[in-house]
């Protein structure tokens, strides 16, 4: 896997904000997946403020990674994401530049 969704992922399945946020771009973007068309979070404070919430919201879930595609500065990965006696499937489009994540799209089937 790409070195810098892999630290990425690795900070994130840890629930480390502070570690997630030095493996992302000081401009990072990150896209949600709430209905409609998810809520776009531009910039380190914002991105920040979305996983605490996100964190802090669902203590019990995780996140299985399925699949991972590479492709240049792009990488897809396919996830399942559970909590409780629920679950949803969905995908992350990630963009990396300087060996930091620069953007995370996240996409959920429903």
């Amino acid at each position: 896997m790409n070195a810098a969704v892999a630290a990425f992922q690795k900070a994130f399945d840890a629930r480390d904000v502070d570690a997630v946020m030095a493996a992302m771009t000081p401009d990072c973007v990150f896209e949600d997946t709430s209905p409609p068309d998810g809520v776009r979070h531009v910039g380190a404070a914002a991105v920040r403020a979305a996983w605490t919430a996100l964190f802090a919201a669902s203590p019990d879930a995780a996140f299985t990674t399925e699949e991972v595609v590479e492709a240049g500065d792009r990488v897809v990965v396919r996830w399942r994401y559970s909590w409780g006696d629920g679950h949803v499937r969905g995908v992350d489009v990630f963009a990396v530049r300087g060996g930091l994540v620069a953007e995370k799209l996240s996409y959920v089937k429903g």
